[in-house]
């Protein structure tokens, strides 16, 4: 940020009075500007067996497969942005059952948060956002073409809970060491 929102003046780079962190503070009018993590939110939409994934038909990470999430929208609440992200994807409508993962990831200020979903039909398609929507099944998952780290976490924590025959809510950090991509589990 170099300028201020409300009255255009430069910003500079400071600890602000009684905070401990460094904050673009207005020369002129003393505002604030807080920034604060984008969050995530997208489905796990299975149908029986089969997972749905999407092939990115955008940056970044054109053509990997992903499940369908995106950013969440002022005036909606995680869950509808998980739904309205599934729609927006792959032209899917699903039943959500729970929230099932939440992964931080501080590298690029992001929190994912992922449910746990039922397809409600098989009327699924590829969406501008995809070049391609497929169910799968667990043993032709593309592993080694998911977009995302949080992706592979996601989907290795909902199959290792399938095959247990109990889900509850994951959670855990991203993080992103000499170029490489860490998860970190922690317990609930």
């Amino acid at each position: 940020m170099k300028f201020c929102c409300y009255c255009s003046a430069e910003l500079f780079y400071d600890i602000p009075k009684n905070d401990n962190r460094h904050r673009y503070i207005c020369q002129r009018c003393d505002i604030v500007h807080y920034q604060n993590p984008k969050i995530v939110a997208g489905c796990i939409p299975v149908w029986e067996d089969q997972i749905l994934l999407c092939k990115r038909a955008i940056e970044p990470r054109l053509g990997y497969w992903t499940l369908p999430a995106g950013f969440m929208e002022l005036g909606e609440s995680s869950l509808e942005a998980g739904i309205r992200e599934t729609w927006e994807e792959a032209n899917a409508r699903v039943e959500v059952d729970d929230l099932f993962a939440v992964f931080n990831l501080p590298y690029v200020d992001q929190v994912y948060m992922m449910f746990r979903a039922r397809l409600v039909d098989l009327k699924f398609s590829a969406s501008i956002e995809s070049l391609e929507v497929k169910l799968f099944k667990e043993d032709d998952i593309p592993w080694g073409e998911l977009a995302f780290t949080t992706i592979k976490e996601t989907l290795k924590c909902y199959l290792d809970d399938r095959s247990r025959g109990h889900f509850q809510l994951h959670t855990g950090d991203v993080i992103k060491t000499d170029g490489r991509y860490d998860f970190i589990a922690t317990l609930v």
